[in-house]
């Protein structure tokens, strides 16, 4: 059997992470993690490890010279919105010169790019939203991920772009928070929280991220999905969803608007995905925000 080799850019990150547990147990992958400084994942069979920093154009031309892979799936990115404000020059750099990085790899040796991007290239204003809806990013982590696509879509490589939407999961070392666990701590804690009614979104299982990836890369699916979970919510929705889960003390969580919080960066106010695109394309068939709190809820207990 002919197996398609795949190598995955910021594999320390929290989709790498997924991406290498997912893409070890398929026969048909050969598999190539790639992130800056040491492996952090918890184990190390099944693919290869290498150093690159994404921001390095030698390196990065280098690595895919050596390895010659048929596909790439970029995860690696700066994705703190409000730090993307503050540092612009560090979000360009690592968001948008690295992707010309890699788009002339990928270029050269007609390597198939699967690049990851984001909601925030919209607006907010009509939510949720389809492939075909145009972006008008409000901050410059959005202004960064749309300069990025735009790179992708004028490459001589073939490319397919997936967008996601507040991507929560557990990473090997607990290194990452997400709403999920910030609200079960806090409430553990008998802590009060604000959390915010004014923006709406469809929140992402990072495994259910990465089924999109390997289905894409797979049917060497060429174009943009939107890869997202189904429900949309407002984030005081999830916390009452997560404090029902695990029996928690709702009273302890309050409503607040968005303006209620000084934060460097705008966000959107509405943006989710339509999915039907993935769901037939693709046959993406994402879990629910319930379903996705169960997850976790079990790797919790194996942690």
């Amino acid at each position: 059997m002919q197996k398609t080799k795949v190598l995955i850019t910021g594999s320390n990150g929290l989709l790498g992470q997924k991406l290498i547990s997912l893409l070890v147990q398929q026969a048909d992958i050969q598999l190539i993690a790639t992130s800056r400084g040491a492996n952090r994942m918890n184990f190390t069979d099944g693919y290869q490890y290498q150093e690159m920093d994404i921001t390095d154009a030698e390196q990065v031309a280098e690595v895919i010279e050596n390895v010659r892979p048929d596909a790439i799936i970029h995860t690696a990115a700066m994705t703190n919105v409000d730090e993307c404000e503050i540092r612009k020059d560090l979000s360009w750099t690592m968001n948008v010169k690295a992707v010309e990085y890699l788009v002339e790899a990928c270029e050269k040796h007609q390597i198939f790019l699967c690049h990851l991007s984001t909601d925030f290239v919209f607006d907010g204003q009509s939510g949720p939203y389809s492939e075909e809806d145009l972006p008008s990013p409000i901050s410059f982590y959005g202004w960064s991920k749309y300069a990025a696509e735009e790179i992708v879509k004028r490459s001589k490589c073939p490319w397919s772009i997936i967008r996601t939407v507040l991507v929560y999961g557990i990473t090997n070392d607990m290194s990452r928070s997400n709403i999920i666990l910030w609200v079960k701590n806090s409430l553990d804690q008998r802590k009060a929280i604000k959390v915010v009614t004014d923006q709406f979104r469809t929140p992402t299982l990072a495994e259910d991220l990465a089924m999109g990836c390997y289905l894409v890369v797979t049917k060497k699916a060429k174009g943009i999905f939107h890869i997202s979970g189904k429900d949309f919510l407002t984030p005081y929705q999830m916390a009452i969803k997560t404090a029902d889960f695990f029996g928690l003390d709702k009273s302890l969580i309050s409503q607040v608007d968005t303006k209620n919080f000084t934060q460097p960066a705008k966000r959107p106010a509405r943006t989710g995905f339509i999915l039907d695109k993935a769901v037939s394309v693709l046959g993406y068939n994402p879990v629910s925000f319930e379903e996705g709190i169960k997850i976790l809820s079990n790797q919790l207990k194996i942690k």
